[in-house]
């Protein structure tokens, strides 16, 4: 009996040990697409159930220098930052330190509507708080050629109307987060950063993480390029003082580093089963406590993206499977989130598929010109200005950063960094464009044209 039981243990573990280098070949290939392809350049982990089954670098760190990206390449981390916050804020919580349900005028006496407005507000994006980086003039050219004091910042914005009346609706506002920094000072007594790297990078021993980008002086630092229409990078973008992004993105880190926040967050050594639990609840507009709340297969999916000059990245986490996996580009591609999604379809064993280079055929200008105007997804309210530029048909979200639209034949159109983001346009039977389908990960969504 000990014998049969003995063999069929042995085939067991042969037959996992088989499915987990048939995933990994999977990642391999599927990186592999991507990097040959100059669709992403950076850094990746991937891991499950304590096991990293994909750590590497693709593309190059620096181009001048001509120097590889690899796992050890510290990348700007972006809004991933906000994990680290909303965390040191629920580690507060826990001290008996500050409630959620706490106002802003508790720690900072006379802020507009800070009788009305919660820490909670703050960490779900319902504050209603104007976001200071829709300021162009601010985000292109205060925040690179000159460094702010976190108080300066703050009454740059705090004198803005609401948007809405706190708690009633959810806007996406660095302004919230950057004023749950300026809590975080009051309330432990020492600067933002400090505090983040005594309650959470030191315990962690997060040694590649920190701040101050702009001045790192490290072999391991990357590059962030500015891409080309076909996401290749052209040249290297401005680096914004860490005062301006502070505690809603001015963290730098490794993939190493972020797994050790994912594994810390898994044994609850930062903040406790309960505090997450909290921060993993959808609030409104699937998000949490400094988390996008989404599910796969029925089980609970955080998650955060960022994106900063030169940097995006995305940072993804199944805990009840301890799956995670970390995304870190140095260069302005807009397609991360995608490649996260192909990811968890070889971990999961889902459909998916490999990258592929689509060619783009020319379309006459005066074509193009018929869909320039304004179209709302109807399923998330965002808009989209779509124009003509120099013979170049661009998508300009209201939120986001723009992305040309290659085409395919004279309606139908491809995101040049993403083969499976389509867009095509309908028109009616006098031939005026009406709308608009946006078809990003093979569910079309409606676009009415409304200007």
């Amino acid at each position: 009996m000990k014998r049969t039981f003995a063999i069929l243990w042995a085939i067991g573990m042969c037959q996992f040990a088989l499915a987990q280098d048939s995933t990994v070949q999977k990642l391999e290939a599927l990186m592999n697409a991507y990097g040959r392809l100059d669709k992403f350049s950076g850094s990746v982990l991937v891991a499950r159930k304590g096991e990293i089954l994909l750590k590497g670098g693709y593309g190059l760190k620096n181009i001048k220098d001509s120097t590889l990206n690899d796992e050890h390449t510290v990348f700007q981390i972006a809004s991933i930052t906000k994990t680290f916050t909303s965390a040191l804020i629920l580690k507060l919580v826990e001290q008996k330190k500050l409630a959620v349900t706490d106002k802003v005028s508790k720690f900072y006496p006379g802020y507009p509507h800070g009788d009305s407005i919660t820490i909670e507000h703050l960490l779900t994006h319902t504050s209603g708080i104007w976001d200071y980086t829709r300021d162009d003039d601010f985000r292109n050219n205060k925040q690179i050629n000159g460094s702010v004091q976190v108080e300066e910042l703050i009454r740059f914005f705090k004198d803005k109307p609401l948007d809405f009346a706190p708690g009633t609706a959810w806007a996406y506002s660095n302004s919230g987060y950057y004023l749950l920094g300026y809590i975080i000072q009051k309330v432990t007594g020492m600067p933002y950063e400090k505090a983040i790297r005594r309650y959470i990078f030191n315990p962690l021993g997060m040694t590649h993480s920190g701040f101050d980008f702009k001045h790192l002086a490290s072999a391991d630092k990357a590059i962030g390029y500015y891409a080309d229409s076909t996401e290749k990078p052209v040249k290297p973008t401005p680096i914004v003082d860490s005062a301006s992004p502070y505690a809603a993105g001015a963290i730098y880190s490794t993939v190493e580093d972020l797994y050790k926040w994912h594994r810390g967050l898994q044994a609850y050594s930062i903040v406790g089963r309960r505090s997450l639990q909290q921060a993993y609840t959808p609030y409104k507009n699937k998000y949490g406590y400094g988390w996008i709340i989404d599910s796969l297969n029925g089980k609970l999916m955080v998650s955060h993206s960022g994106g900063i000059f030169g940097f995006r990245t995305d940072f993804a986490r199944i805990p009840e499977d301890d799956v995670c996996i970390i995304l870190l580009s140095n260069t302005e591609i807009s397609g991360v989130s995608n490649i996260t999604r192909r990811i968890l379809a070889v971990l999961y064993g889902q459909p998916y598929s490999i990258p592929v280079e689509l060619k783009a055929v020319r379309v006459k200008e005066e074509i193009l010109k018929r869909y320039e105007g304004t179209y709302k997804i109807e399923a998330n309210g965002v808009l989209i200005d779509i124009v003509l530029e120099n013979g170049r048909l661009m998508a300009r979200p209201h939120k986001g950063p723009p992305s040309e639209l290659l085409a395919l034949d004279e309606s139908q159109f491809f995101l040049s960094n993403e083969q499976e983001f389509r867009i095509y346009f309908e028109s009616d039977e006098t031939g005026k464009v009406v709308r608009m389908m946006v078809n990003p990960n093979g569910s079309p969504r409606p676009a009415p044209k409304i200007k």
